[in-house]
């Protein structure tokens, strides 16, 4: 299927590793051209500068500033921007509990975890509507509809950030511009299953093993696994193109069957 990217200018945040570098490749293969954003880069992102239609840029979108910065190397590597895929973000298991999340705590979850995606969009959107036709795609999570008190910074983050989408959905729309929102459950990548992820800090503070906790957490699920990171990819680069054009103001889970109510 052609997904009638071929030739788009797209900027993917969070793009070094897991689900963002899995949507750049996912994109690339397309025909688009990306923008792709990180902190630090990744041997796997300068592999696919080196090959070609790829850009990358090293910021930290927790800076106010960082997200003009990056539309501005868009533009000046491929002259037009077509697509902004929000992927950025990060978790860190409270398992202390509520009592232990500090106000600094929760600031740095919103501007990671929201912030950066509305400043993101702010910088973004006048280029989509000045073409007249565009796609956001936010990388949301199923805790915005499945809220957790072992990540309930988090949790409340992605349920504003489902919120946002939502309502820019109807002020955008008319113009040509669709915005809508990725959710999945857990997804296989280090925020999860890595050093520091969130199996090992879970198995760090109960004693337990992160192996039996990522088991566990996958047995929640009706497909019994976490979700690939080329399969949330696959759904973020078809509602990018073309042949979603009809579809806004949507969210959509991919989780396995982990959330079981409607």
């Amino acid at each position: 299927m052609d997904l009638e990217l071929s030739g788009k200018s797209v900027i993917v945040t969070g793009a070094s590793r897991g689900i963002g570098l899995a949507v750049t490749r996912a994109l690339v293969a397309e025909g688009a051209s990306v923008t792709a954003v990180s902190r630090s880069g990744s041997p796997e992102l300068n592999e696919l500068e080196a090959a070609g239609r790829v850009r990358t840029v090293a910021l930290d979108l927790a800076d106010p500033q960082a997200p003009a910065a990056v539309v501005e190397a868009a533009l000046s590597a491929f002259g037009r921007l077509d697509v902004l895929v929000n992927n950025v973000g990060a978790v860190r298991p409270r398992v202390a509990g509520f009592r232990s999340v500090t106000d600094d705590d929760w600031e740095k979850t919103f501007q990671i975890n929201f912030f950066s995606a509305v400043r993101m969009t702010r910088a973004a959107l006048p280029h989509l509507l000045t073409a007249g036709a565009g796609s956001i795609v936010t990388v949301g999570s199923v805790n915005a509809a499945l809220p957790d008190p072992l990540v309930i910074d988090y949790s409340a983050a992605k349920a504003a950030l489902a919120s946002f989408s939502k309502s820019l959905s109807k002020e955008v729309g008319p113009a040509g511009v669709r915005v809508n929102t990725v959710s999945p459950g857990p997804v296989a990548t280090d925020l999860w299953l890595g050093a520091g992820g969130v199996a090992a800090t879970v198995a760090g503070a109960t004693g337990g093993d992160p192996a039996a906790i990522a088991e566990q957490v996958a047995g929640g699920s009706i497909t019994g696994r976490f979700t690939r990171p080329e399969e949330v990819a696959d759904l973020v680069t078809f509602l990018a193109g073309a042949r979603a054009a009809n579809i806004t103001g949507a969210d959509f889970t991919i989780d396995g069957g982990l959330i079981t109510t409607l």
